[in-house]
C-alpha cells in the first residue's frame, strides 16, 4: 500500500480479452492493431495483450521450429512499425509472442512497443511441466525480472505461470516495489478454475503491494478452450475489474498508481499523465457452473470448425442423449443450418430412436436424414460369418463408416458423441461410435450430460425458446441397441455409481486404495479399475475434444498402453 505523502499519478490501462489462432501472425496482428484502434478510442495508455497472442497459443512443438520463431520475431518488428504507422504509438503495447535466445533457443516472451519500436522484452521464467502443459519441453526460461518506467510509473511484467510461483519473478517484484504489475496469460478453462485464479490474483496484489492486471485470452485451440475472466485488483487485494467469461472485448481501468516507486532497468517516459476524469469500473458476474461448462463445449466446438475451415458438421442421431447434446452445442457454435443428423437405425433400434432423433431435429432446425444400415451390416456378416459381440460391432462400424463417407462426400466434420464415463471404461467400438474429428463430450461423466441436457431445456424455456432435447432422450434408459433389450446396465454399474469410482481413479489418480476408502465394494472397484485400464488402447485412438475437467484423456492424463502394472488382481 502507498502511504498519505506518496506521490500518485494516473494511468489507463486496457486489457485486450481476445482469441489468436495459433499460427496465423498476419490474423492475429491485425486483431492487436484492431484494439489497439479501441483503446484509442478509449484513451488508454497502455495496452496488455494475451499471452504470446502473435503466435496463438499454445504452440507447442512449432516453437521448435527455427523458421517460426524468425516468422514470429519480424512479425512483432513489422507490428510496431505498422502501430506507430496507424496513429497508436503513444500507447504503451505490451505483446506476447515467440522469440529467440541468443544462441537461438525459443522462449515465451513479451514485447514492449512504444512509438514504433520494440523498447524491452521479457521473458517468462516459469515453465509450466504438468497436465496439458509442457512448456519445459518447448522454452527455455527467463532469468530476470522486468520494471520499467512509463509515464513516471514503474511497471513489472510476469507471464501466466510466473505468478503461480512463489519464487522468482514474484519475489523479485515485491523485493523492487512497482507502482503497477501486468501479467498477460493462456490459461485455459476448468471446471472451478476461476474463484483459484481470483484468489491468486488477490494474493500476488497484495505480496507485491501493488495493482496487478491478468489478462487472459478467450477461445478454443484443439482440446482446450480459454474463457477470459480477466482480473484487476487493487494493493490490498480487492477486485476493481473483472470481464465476462467467453466473450473477446476491451476492459479498460483506471489506476492510481505510486509514481518512481522502484529502480527501473528501462526508462521509457518520466511525466505522468495529467490529471483526468477516471472511469467507473464493473465486476462481471460469474455464470453458473453449468452455463460455463456449457459455454466450454459451444466454443471448443465453434474454433475447432471455425479455425479448421469446415464448413458444416455431421452427427450419428441414435435418439439418446449423448448425441442430442453433442448436436444442441453444435447448433449453438455454428448454427442449426450448417449441423447434419443422421439416423442409422439397424434391425435392433427402437420406434423411439427414430422418433426422439427426429423431434430433435424438429426442435434445432437441423438437417437431417434416414438411412437403414442393415443391407449393408447383413452383407458384412453373410460374408463374414460373424457373430455376439463382433456382429454387435459389425453395426457400429458400418455407422462409422457411413459417417465418413458422408464426410468425404459433402465436406462435413463428423463430430464423435462418447462421453466420458464410455472412454473410461472402453464402452465403445473403434471405427464405429468412435469415428470423427472431433468430440465434444469426451470429457463430460454420462451423469453430467444428463445434467447438461436438463439445464440447456430449461435455459431454453427461461428465454422464451424451445427446449432442444427431447424429454424422452433425457428420461429413457441408455442403451446402445446393438442387440434385443440392449441396456447399458447389462454391462456396466449405475452411472451414477460409475461416475463416482472414475472420478476417484482418473481425476483424483486416488487408485484401488482410494475408490475403497470411498466405501465402494471391493469386487466392484476392481472390474470398474480393470476397464478402464484395458481401454487406454481405445482412448489412445479417439478423436480430441474439449478439456474441461482438471484430468483430461489426452494431454492431461498420460500412460502407456502396454503396461503390466495393476493396482487390482
Amino acid at each position: 500500500m502507498s502511504s498519505p505523502s506518496q506521490a500518485l499519478a494516473q494511468l489507463r490501462v486496457g486489457l485486450a480479452q481476445i482469441n489468436p489462432t495459433v499460427g496465423n501472425l498476419a490474423a492475429n496482428s491485425d486483431l492487436v492493431c484492431e484494439y489497439l484502434a479501441k483503446g484509442k478510442a478509449a484513451g488508454v495508455h497502455v495496452m496488455v495483450y494475451p499471452e504470446m497472442v502473435i503466435t496463438g497459443y499454445p504452440v507447442e512443438d512449432l516453437a521448435l521450429r527455427q523458421t517460426f520463431r524468425k516468422a514470429s520475431r519480424q512479425a512483432v518488428i513489422d507490428l510496431a512499425t505498422r502501430i506507430n504507422d496507424l496513429g497508436f504509438g503513444e500507447i504503451l503495447s505490451v505483446i506476447g509472442y515467440l522469440d529467440s535466445s541468443e544462441d537461438g533457443k525459443p522462449q515465451n516472451a513479451v514485447a514492449l512497443i512504444y512509438r514504433g519500436e520494440i523498447v524491452a522484452r521479457y521473458i517468462k521464467h516459469h515453465l509450466p511441466n504438468y497436465g496439458v502443459f509442457d512448456e519445459f519441453r518447448n522454452f527455455i526460461p527467463g532469468d530476470s525480472s522486468l520494471v520499467v518506467r512509463f509515464h513516471g510509473i514503474d511497471i513489472g511484467l510476469a507471464i501466466c505461470e510466473d505468478i503461480w510461483v512463489d519464487e522468482g519473478p514474484v519475489s523479485e517484484l515485491a523485493a523492487r516495489t512497482p507502482g503497477l504489475v501486468l501479467v498477460p496469460n493462456g490459461s485455459p478453462f476448468e471446471r472451478s478454475k476461476n474463484d483459484v485464479r481470483l484468489d491468486l490474483v488477490k494474493r500476488r496484489a497484495r505480496t507485491i503491494g501493488a495493482p496487478l492486471a491478468y489478462v487472459n485470452m478467450t477461445g478454443g485451440q484443439d482440446d482446450l478452450v480459454f474463457d477470459g475472466d480477466s482480473i484487476v485488483a487493487t494493493p490490498d487485494g480487492e477486485v476493481l475489474a473483472r470481464a465476462p467469461q467467453f466473450f473477446d472485448g476491451l476492459m479498460v481501468v483506471d489506476l492510481d498508481l505510486k509514481v518512481a516507486s522502484s529502480k527501473p532497468d528501462i526508462v521509457i517516459s518520466e511525466t505522468p499523465i495529467a490529471p483526468y476524469q477516471k472511469l467507473t469500473h464493473g465486476k462481471a458476474l460469474r455464470m453458473a457452473d453449468a452455463a460455463q461448462v456449457w459455454q466450454a463445449l459451444v466454443t471448443g466446438v465453434r474454433d475447432y470448425v471455425e479455425k479448421n475451415k469446415f464448413p458444416s458438421v455431421l452427427i450419428g442421431l441414435s435418439g439418446g442423449i449423448d448425441s442430442a447434446v453433442v448436436a444442441a452445442i453444435a447448433a449453438d457454435a455454428i448454427g442449426a443450418k450448417r449441423v447434419f443428423g443422421v439416423g442409422l437405425p439397424s434391425r435392433y433400434s427402437s420406434e423411439h430412436s427414430l422418433s426422439d432423433a427426429a423431434e430433435l431435429a424438429k426442435n434445432i432446425g437441423l438437417n437431417y436424414r434416414v438411412i437403414e444400415i442393415e443391407p449393408m451390416v447383413a452383407s458384412f456378416l453373410s460374408n463374414l460369418g460373424l457373430t455376439g459381440v463382433a456382429e454387435e460391432n459389425v453395426q457400429a462400424r458400418v455407422r462409422g463408416i457411413t459417417l465418413m463417407g458422408l464426410s468425404n462426400q459433402e465436406g462435413h466434420l463428423v463430430l464423435a458423441t462418447g462421453n466420458k464415463s464410455e472412454l473410461a471404461v472402453g464402452y465403445s467400438t473403434l471405427y464405429g461410435d468412435a469415428v470423427g474429428g472431433y468430440a465434444p463430450i469426451k470429457d463430460l461423466f454420462k451423469g453430467d450430460v444428463w445434467a447438461l441436457a436438463k439445464w440447456r431445456n430449461q435455459y431454453a424455456i427461461e428465454h422464451g425458446g424451445v427446449a432442444p432435447i427431447p424429454v424422452n432422450s433425457i428420461t429413457k434408459e441408455p442403451s446402445a441397441e446393438l442387440r434385443p433389450g440392449q441396456k447399458d446396465s447389462d454391462s456396466l454399474p449405475d452411472y451414477k455409481v460409475l461416475d463416482q469410482i472414475l472420478s476417484i481413479y482418473i481425476d483424483d489418480d486416488g487408485g484401488l486404495n482410494g475408490v475403497l476408502a470411498a466405501g465402494f465394494d471391493e469386487e466392484l472397484a476392481t472390474r470398474v479399475l480393470r476397464m478402464v485400464d484395458a481401454a487406454e488402447y481405445k482412448r489412445r485412438q479417439y478423436p480430441p475434444g474439449t478439456k474441461i475437467s482438471k484430468r483430461a484423456f489426452g494431454k492431461d492424463r498420460r500412460l502407456p498402453i502396454t503396461s503390466a502394472w495393476r493396482e487390482h488382481k
